[in-house]
């Protein structure tokens, strides 16, 4: 069994930043693929960014890339979701995911644990 917290979610500024931590409490944080997916008022949870067991390989939403990062620190349980140049559109719940596998996955069936999420708005 993992368990999944977000935190770091909060009100900023278009063009601000924020990084958000996912901390994982469980057994072998580092046998997880990790990702990262949002759920905006109305619509349909939507993927954001996904990285493997070790952080070696990332695939981000064509809507973040360039602007968001994923990186984790398998020693502290943790994945963070670093947020730039944040729009508007960028508001939404996030949320982490733990799959178990070296694999990431960009679809939300194939996860098999989740946080409870943090709230991200971005004011224009």
């Amino acid at each position: 069994q993992v368990q999944l917290i977000e935190s770091g979610g909060g009100l900023v500024q278009a063009g601000g930043s924020l990084r958000l931590s996912c901390v994982a409490s469980g057994r072998k944080f580092g046998s997880y693929a990790m990702g990262w997916f949002r759920q905006a008022p109305g619509k349909e949870r939507e993927f954001v960014g996904t990285s493997t067991y070790n952080g070696d390989n990332t695939y981000y939403a064509d809507s973040v890339k360039g602007r968001f990062t994923i990186s984790r620190d398998n020693a502290k349980n943790t994945v963070y979701l670093q947020m730039n140049s944040l729009k508007p559109e960028d508001t939404a719940v996030y949320y982490c995911a733990a799959r178990y596998g070296s694999m990431f996955s960009l679809y939300t069936d194939q996860y098999d644990y989740w946080g409870q999420g943090t709230q991200v708005t971005v004011s224009s």
